[in-house]
């Protein structure tokens, strides 16, 4: 076995594999920080050009920007309150509200660290406890599924800013619309209208686009605001070596929580930063200043969604099952080398395994150098004047939108709900919530209805089954602490 590790730190460490990272994590960068465009898209262009090298080589590449693209989204949500990526959507919490308060290189070295440490930590699992996390989460059914995303509802509670009744109805409007398409269980349209666009569901990536990017642009374009170039020059608040120790417990929980639901099949960094910034403030002894430019809620997001990274690798490599679209074409690439993922893989091929360990831990130390040299570089971007800024947003918007499936009508939606995160702002309606219903919706009916086909409509089965049954007690337990403490705010309030 140790030959097998120093070979495979030998293959990682080589120099043409040092140098595919580091041009993968650029262009990982590059694809996250662009509103629209993604991960899977920088890998699927990329993968053709890995077909000659070393699989090791091949895969320091294709992490590299797996790991960059989840990185970078957080860049441009934190410059322009538009997310590179739907991983990023958390980072609209507070990144745009630290910019406001000219505190964007606080923000931005603090995205950089917490990334950091997240996706270190989901090395270390990944190397040394991958098999036994692989089976904890292979033995998720229906049940546990379901149970885990009536928990994500809970979330909704955390990000709906002041008013808990608008959040819920913002997350009540995200549940429904992602009723719009075909029945996962019968294959039934629902809300199609006869347009063919719509079998397949609303596109998340073009209505989260929409609703943060384009709603943001409109109401940019109807105030005069002040010029954020304004506020971010009138402070160079860098971050204190005191914030991150102060936050130590804050990015392991987090980067804990990022790397269990990446090992779950379809959860992705968008459930997990929003988890993870969810206990963060249920944790805080200072819940008002979330969502008011909170560094504490930045780091937690932050180093959540990239701890996914080496957590959705996880039964990825030891039971041959990706858990997103990411993931998926990471096993196509795989394959194409010519190696078949699963137990078999790690005793016939481990010097292989080793080597991938490897090169995930040297991106994310590529994304740290990286992030810290450049984040004096994007608050540049900001020089730009605002009417020439937004117009480039859209178009990028535009651009990203359309290239997802090169479909115009993925367009139009992008502008639907841009139009309907416009109405939401202006009626003070959260954003957030509505995202989040969007994402759990698909999880919550699917799983709750192939839970009643198994148990014949018995509903006891989410009690008879033990992770199930814990999971809906502590989702009961945080919904009576949030009632409560929605109850004591509004009687502080009367008063």
């Amino acid at each position: 076995m140790m030959n097998e590790i120093i070979e495979g730190l030998a293959f990682a460490a080589a120099p043409l594999a040092i140098l595919a990272n580091l041009l993968g994590v650029t262009l990982g960068i590059a694809f996250g920080a662009l509103p629209g465009l993604t991960a899977t898209m920088g890998l699927s262009l990329i993968v053709p050009l890995t077909f000659g090298f070393p699989p090791v080589v091949a895969f320091s590449a294709l992490l590299g920007v797996y790991v960059g693209a989840v990185y970078a989204g957080s860049i441009t949500a934190t410059l322009v309150g538009t997310p590179g990526t739907a991983a990023a959507a958390a980072t609209l919490l507070e990144g745009p509200a630290l910019t406001k308060k000219g505190e964007l290189k606080k923000a931005l070295t603090m995205t950089t660290v917490a990334s950091f440490i997240g996706g270190i930590f989901s090395c270390i699992m990944l190397a040394l406890i991958s098999p036994q996390l692989a089976k904890v989460a292979l033995s998720f059914g229906p049940p546990e599924y379901f149970a885990l995303a009536l928990f994500g509802v809970s979330i909704v509670a955390g990000v709906s800013g002041d008013s808990l009744l608008k959040g819920i109805i913002a997350g009540l409007m995200g549940l429904f619309i992602a009723t719009i398409g075909m029945d996962p269980i019968t294959g039934t349209n629902r809300f199609t209208f006869g347009v063919s666009d719509l079998l397949n569901g609303i596109n998340i990536v073009p209505a989260l686009v929409g609703l943060f990017a384009i709603s943001e642009v409109l109401i940019r374009l109807e105030k005069k605001r002040t010029n954020i170039l304004n506020h971010v020059n009138s402070s160079k608040i860098g971050l204190k070596m005191k914030e991150v120790t102060r936050n130590w417990f804050n990015l392991l929980r987090s980067s804990a929580i990022g790397t269990f639901i990446g090992i779950i099949p379809a959860a992705g960094s968008g459930i997990a930063a929003f988890v993870a910034y969810n206990e963060s403030k249920r944790g805080s002894k200072n819940k008002d200043h979330f969502g008011k430019g909170n560094i504490d809620g930045l780091a937690s997001t932050e180093s959540a969604n990239s701890a996914v990274t080496g957590g959705a690798l996880i039964p990825l490599l030891t039971l041959g099952i990706p858990g997103d679209v990411i993931t998926a074409v990471l096993l196509g690439a795989l394959m194409i080398q010519g190696y078949t993922p699963g137990p078999t893989l790690f005793t016939s091929n481990g010097d292989i395994i080793y080597g991938i360990f490897t090169s995930l831990f040297i991106a994310n130390i590529f994304v740290l150098i990286l992030g810290l040299a450049a984040s004096r570089l994007f608050p540049k971007l900001l020089k730009i004047p605002e009417e020439i800024l937004m117009p480039i947003i859209v178009v990028f918007c535009v651009l990203g939108s359309y290239s997802i499936s090169n479909s115009p009508f993925d367009v139009l939606i992008m502008l639907i709900f841009g139009i309907l995160g416009y109405v939401m702002l202006k009626v003070g309606l959260p954003l957030a919530p509505l995202l989040l219903g969007l994402i759990l919706s698909p999880i919550v009916e699917t799983n709750f209805r192939r839970s009643m086909i198994i148990s014949e409509n018995d509903f006891t089965i989410f009690l008879a089954r033990p992770v199930s049954l814990v999971i809906l007690i502590v989702t009961i337990i945080v919904f009576i602490g949030i009632f409560r403490n929605h109850y004591k705010k509004t009687k502080q309030g009367v008063k």
